[in-house]
This record gives structure tokens, sequence and C-alpha cells, in this order.
């Protein structure tokens, strides 16, 4: 039998499980599970595994090696869990109901639960019928791990993940505009891999007449992203790939509301959806992201993946709608003041103090260098 050490390892193994769901539970939350009695002796474990499946607790009180939920084997024993039970009955029973039965006495939570209908409610509910609560175990990295889920619910907007290849001298395309391959086929099929967790894809129309793209996942993942294509003048060519495939995979095309021309009605009739919405403010050239990425929350987009090219993200980054990256730099040089950066736009006035990375993780593949991390906000 599996015995841990203290209670913070117990709740890293719960955010371990939680991980496990990525891509297959969102726009509900990556939550994970586990039972232990009173000498932190593993009893059981769960997580959330698929969207409108059981949640972590419903999940790890089910895997108890008898008759489900019993108060034999349950009476008495404590519960760990990333996001506090919920209260509320929706595509399953409430969580918290389940957990009394069961006889816990005692449950560890990660974090309160920031979606309105949860709130406090559940640690509420469990504290009414005598269960010991304690709150905030290993807070930081349940809330890095629930990012996306908690800037939904807190800030009304999806979790923006920003992905580029580049040289070493920082280039993501020659002063001629190629830049197939700068990455390795190794970090392309990491790329692949991140493409298959996401909801949505976004690149502006330069990237598109420059390289065709299909902007799907391959092999295909958890979830199939929605391509998005960022176009003020509505010039989505008729022949693209993007066109030609959105019978199997959804094309949105971003464009102006003064926008309104025959191809858009063409695009329209072929089923891309055209999404109009205003300019920023004070501009007649930049469309308001910020109103895109509310529109998109809207439509339960959680995780969205910008690829670019370099005006994109830059002005994603302008912004301040990034939240994660993902950045693969080759062993390649190839110079010239005209080539492209990935981040164009205004850009910041001063050098940050400090890194702007948390939880940052470096990968060698192959001959490539792997950086991902958060962005911390504050920093920028």
């Amino acid at each position: 039998m599996k015995q841990f050490e203290t209670i913070d390892s117990v709740m890293e193994r719960a955010i371990e499980l939680a991980c496990s769901g990525k891509g297959f539970v969102e726009p509900n939350p990556m939550v994970g599970a586990v039972i232990v009695d009173d000498d932190l002796n593993l009893i059981s474990e769960g997580y959330h595994k698929i969207f409108g499946g059981p949640h972590a607790e419903i999940d790890a009180l089910n895997n108890i090696n008898s008759e489900n939920i019993t108060s034999k084997k349950t009476e008495g024993m404590t519960l760990f869990v990333t996001l506090e039970p919920c209260c509320h009955q929706g595509k399953t029973g409430p969580c918290t109901k389940a957990i009394i039965q069961a006889g816990i006495k005692k449950v560890y939570i990660g974090i309160q639960d920031p979606a309105p209908h949860v709130d406090g409610g559940g640690i509420t509910e469990l504290e009414n019928a005598g269960i010991e609560v304690h709150t905030g175990i290993k807070e930081n990295d349940v809330r890095q791990m629930m990012a996306p889920f908690i800037r939904m619910n807190e800030k009304g907007l999806p979790y923006i993940h920003a992905k580029w290849a580049m040289t070493l001298d920082g280039k993501i395309a020659s002063k001629t505009g190629h830049s197939q391959w700068i990455s390795n086929q190794k970090s392309r099929e990491i790329v692949h891999q991140i493409r298959g967790q996401m909801d949505a894809i976004i690149v502006g129309i330069e990237t598109v007449l420059k390289d065709d793209p299909l902007l799907t996942a391959r092999p295909e993942g958890p979830r199939t992203a929605t391509r998005i294509v960022i176009d003020r003048d509505g010039q989505l060519p008729i022949d693209s790939q993007l066109v030609k495939t959105t019978d199997q995979t959804p094309v949105i095309l971003v464009t102006s509301q003064k926008t309104k021309t025959d191809q858009t009605e063409e695009l329209k009739s072929l089923g891309v959806d055209i999404l109009a919405i205003p300019f920023k403010v004070g501009s007649s050239t930049h469309l308001d992201l910020k109103i895109l990425c509310e529109e998109l929350a809207r439509r339960e987009m959680t995780n969205i993946l910008v690829e670019g090219g370099g005006g994109i993200l830059g002005s994603f980054f302008d912004e301040k709608l990034i939240n994660e990256v993902h950045v693969f730099i080759a062993g390649k040089l190839v110079g010239g003041k005209k080539a492209i950066t990935p981040l164009s736009g205004n850009g910041l006035e001063q050098i940050p103090e400090f890194p702007q990375l948390i939880s940052q993780e470096v990968q060698l593949i192959e001959n490539d260098v792997y950086i991902h991390g958060q962005v911390d906000s504050t920093a920028t």
C-alpha cells in the first residue's frame, strides 16, 4: 500500500492526476482527487476524465476496491481534491452529497471554486455536515494548473497560448519571408500535440496567404480546434485549404464591422463563420482583440493557440492577452535587419526588470530548445 509522506505530497498527486484530463474536460476544470486514511495510506484516487463524466471525487469514490461508495470503506477517511467540491446539480449530481454520504471526515482542498454557482457553497455544505475542511493546500501549484479555468471564470476571457519557432538570432522568417522549416520534425510533432488540446487556433491573413496552412492537429488530439483567421478586409482566399475543409473543421473569419464584400458573402455561403468586430478605440487598422477574446469566451473556448505571424503575436502581446508561451529555438542564424521577429507591434519601452515567465520549463528537442512557461502579467 502506497503511503504519502506529507499532506503536500498527497495534493501533489491529486494535481498530477488532474493533468490527465487536459484537453478532455474543458470548459470544465481539470480536477484530481485522492482518498487516504489517517496515516496517509492511499485508499483510492481518481480524476475528471471527460466533459460530462463523473467528477474527480466521484471517480475516486467509485475506484475503491469494493462496492463503490460504501461507508465500510470510506467512513472516517480523508479526501484531497484540487478544487472545491461542487454543490449543484449539473451534468452530474453534487459531489458534496456523495462525500457526506460516504462518511468522509476531512477534506483538504487546493483552491476555492471561482465559478459563481459554487464560490464557497461547497465548503459551507461540507462544514455544515460536520466535515473538517482545510483550503489552500499547494494553492499556487493548483492555480497554475487550473489557470485557463480560473481566467474564464474570473476575467471572462480565454487562456491564450502563443507559439512560435525562431532562429538563434530571434527571427521567425528571413527578409524574403521564407520560414520553412525553422524547427525540426520532433518540435513540430510537439506543436501538433499542443494543437490537439486547443479549442481554437488563431493566425493572421498574411500567414494564410504565405503558407496556405490547414491548422489541424496531426494526428488528431482530444479536441478539434476551430481555425480562426484575423483579416480586417475579409480577403480569405476561396481556394485556401481552410475554406476547402470547413465541412471537416470549423473556420471563423474575424473581420471589421465595416467590411462586407461579395467575397465575405461567398465565404459565408461556403460555411465560414464571419465574425465582425470593431476596431480598437483610436485605431483604424487594428481590430479590438479584447472584444474578440470576450466573444470566444462566450462560445466556451477555454484554450486558444495564437500561431502568428509576428504582427498578430505582437498585437496580442501589446494588449497583455498572452498567458502562456511555447517557443522553439533552432540552432540556426539568418540575420538581416528586415528579417521578421516573433513579436512585432509596439512592444515595451524598457526591458523588464525581472523574467516574465513563471513555472518555466526548458527541454532539448534534438537540436532545438523548447521553452515553455506561463506569463506573469504583473511583470510586463
